[in-house]
């Protein structure tokens, strides 16, 4: 079972380190702080994967949105889990849901589609 947690342990930190990612939180910086961001790293990478945990998460729902309705990105796709954070007051693990989505810049996929028409 170790070996287990060990493995999946090893994939997050390994995926952890990705450039086009953008950790979202609903405390520390506006929303449109990351809007804006993630319209740079769609230019710069032609996706960007916002990810957050908790209450972070209708946040990173609404930047998707944003971008989506103003016709600047398609979902690719989405994945949820949860993850065990130690609580020091608690002195236990609390798990807490942790979203990613992943957004293709619109551009991108439009010249895929004339490619293949």
């Amino acid at each position: 079972m170790e070996e287990i947690t060990e493995g999946v342990n090893n994939i997050i930190i390994a995926d952890s380190h990705k450039k086009n990612r953008i950790q979202v939180s609903n405390t520390k910086k506006p929303l449109f702080f990351y809007v804006n961001l993630a319209k740079r790293y769609m230019q710069q990478y032609n996706e960007v994967e916002l990810s957050a945990l908790g209450m972070a998460i209708a946040t990173v729902v609404t930047i998707a949105e944003i971008l989506k309705n103003n016709g600047l990105a398609v979902e690719k796709k989405i994945m949820t889990s949860t993850v065990d954070i130690k609580d020091d007051s608690r002195g236990r693990p609390v798990q807490k849901a942790k979203v990613f989505e992943v957004l293709f810049l619109l551009k991108c996929v439009l010249n895929l589609i004339l490619k293949y028409v």
